[in-house]
């Protein structure tokens, strides 16, 4: 006789929803010198927490920056240890009347949850807290679940380095971070590397270009190398099935004062952003794009110093991970059908939990994957049910499949 198919923990949808417009409402931007930035969303959290009953530890890893860590015991008996991630910082705004809503208003109107963050990431928090306490209502199961609501994923991701040195990380098994994928499984994340090129040159009369060394014609001198730096890592490294290529991106370059027109300056910047793909090798690559740019530097007279301001790697974990297949599983049992893996575009938190503490994530999670950051962001709310639903079905296959 076939056995039946393990029914969906019942998720309490409309409360997961309604706490993703709380905390899309908390204007939790991280801006350069804020005295706060995630306490306030971070209150409503442990506030959650504590009306679920579940033991948490909050750790002040900046000022107004706290990482809020429950841990979920399952009272099944001996199992692994699996983590839900989220961060409740986000980015700017910027002009509000760049946008069509409110962009802290958390707005539902035509089945969209709109504001900043409701993608990236408020969604995926609320619908990891909810499908653990779903799982957790459910009746008992194996392990425990690390439920890690981390600061700071958009600047420096000082939550996530935190956590990673902790002694709870080393107990975790495995990680599901909580990113907007559209409904991919992303088994694979982008490197990145932010660079930084100072551009020393000589001051002159705009009239007597022949007494400069200008760090102008420099600037577009390195830009041009860095294309070529793009080609040959292309060459070098290939194509990946999901993250696609090697980029070598110039996003910054300063020289001169638009109220002196009529004055070379002495000194520039150049700022790269750099993306890689798994089997990069970001020495190797930090070494070309320092050669070619003083090689361009050269030609004008100008010396380059090379800043390396973050280094983070390309991350790739196997598609028959226990995680990845359980992930897999809850997806086609929510959904019928399995869902397509792909590549995260950027960095994660997953990225440094994986490359400071060797923990393995997946990335999966409410929303498009390239609303994050635009203006009139927005998530679908039935993903935000769906998500979380998928996400307690994978748990408890994950723990009671015995992953450790």
């Amino acid at each position: 006789m076939a056995t039946a198919p393990p029914t969906v923990p019942a998720v309490d949808i409309d409360a997961a929803v309604a706490f993703t417009q709380d905390l899309v409402r908390l204007r939790t931007v991280n801006a350069a010198g804020a005295a706060e930035v995630e306490r306030p969303a971070a209150l409503l959290v442990q506030r959650l927490f504590t009306a679920f009953g579940w033991t948490y530890d909050v750790v002040e890893v900046a000022p107004g920056r706290p990482n809020t860590v429950a841990v979920v015991e399952g009272g099944g008996g001996e199992g692994p240890t699996l983590m839900f991630e989220g961060h409740i910082d986000v980015v700017t705004e910027g002009d509000p009347a760049d946008w069509s809503v409110d962009p802290y208003g958390a707005l539902i109107r035509d089945g969209w949850l709109w504001g900043r963050g409701a993608a990236d990431m408020k969604s995926g928090v609320a619908a990891m807290i909810y499908a653990v306490r779903a799982l957790q209502l459910a009746g008992p199961f194996p392990g425990r679940i690390v439920v890690g609501v981390l600061c700071d994923e958009e600047g420096l991701m000082l939550g996530a380095k935190a956590f990673a040195a902790s002694p709870l990380a080393r107990s975790v098994d495995a990680v599901i971070v909580c990113e907007p994928e559209g409904y991919e499984v992303c088994t694979s994340a982008r490197g990145g590397i932010r660079l930084r090129l100072d551009l020393h040159g000589v001051m002159a009369h705009g009239a007597m270009p022949q007494e400069a060394r200008s760090p102008v014609v420099t600037g577009a001198r390195v830009v041009e190398a860095l294309a070529a730096v793009q080609t040959w890592a292309e060459e070098r490294y290939g194509t990946h099935p999901h993250a696609g290529r090697v980029t070598v991106t110039p996003t910054v370059l300063l020289g001169g004062d638009p109220d002196q027109l009529n004055v070379i300056p002495a000194h520039g910047v150049v700022g790269v952003d750099v993306r890689t793909i798994p089997g990069t090798d970001h020495a190797e690559l930090i070494d070309r794009v320092r050669e070619s740019a003083r090689a361009a530097a050269a030609t004008v007279g100008v010396e380059i110093g090379l800043t390396v301001v973050d280094d983070r790697p390309a991350v790739e974990i196997a598609e028959d991970h226990p995680v990845v297949s359980a992930l897999v599983a809850g997806h086609r049992q929510v959904h019928g059908v399995p869902p397509p893996f792909g590549a995260v575009p950027g960095t994660t938190d997953g990225t440094i939990l994986t490359r400071d503490a060797g923990l393995p994530t997946v990335v999966y999670g409410p929303g498009g994957k390239w609303i994050a950051h635009q203006k009139d962001e927005y998530v679908e709310v039935r993903e935000i049910g769906e998500y979380a639903r998928v996400y307690a079905a994978a748990a408890r296959t994950f723990l009671t499949g015995g992953a450790r």
